[in-house]
């Protein structure tokens, strides 16, 4: 997620040395109820002691409402298709919305 971050706010810059700043927050798709949750509460786990720079980062940039987590469903997760096995339905539709078609279709 913290890399996630660093993109966007790469990209943000990159728009507004362009012109065009973005005025409302990047949106940064997660498909982890968890990770979306402790991203937002500051209170300190003992799960999470590991990621603890990460998340006073990621933190620092919601409350400055640069970024903000929304909560998507691992079905529209766009990049699954290339990372994990999904169900035929899923990879079909990924497939659409990425703009592939099937390469054994005469044409």
């Amino acid at each position: 997620m913290a890399q996630g971050v660093c993109k966007l706010l790469w990209l943000r810059r990159l728009l507004g040395d362009l012109g065009f700043e973005p005025h409302k927050p990047m949106d940064l798709y997660c498909d982890n109820n968890v990770a979306i949750a402790i991203a937002h509460n500051f209170v300190q786990h003992d799960r999470t002691k590991h990621v603890e720079v990460d998340r006073y980062f990621i933190k620092e940039k919601l409350d400055a409402e640069i970024i903000s987590f929304p909560f998507i469903s691992f079905e529209y997760q766009l990049a699954d298709v290339l990372t994990k096995a999904i169900s035929t339905n899923v990879f079909l539709n990924s497939l659409d919305k990425l703009g592939m078609r099937d390469i054994f279709t005469p044409t």
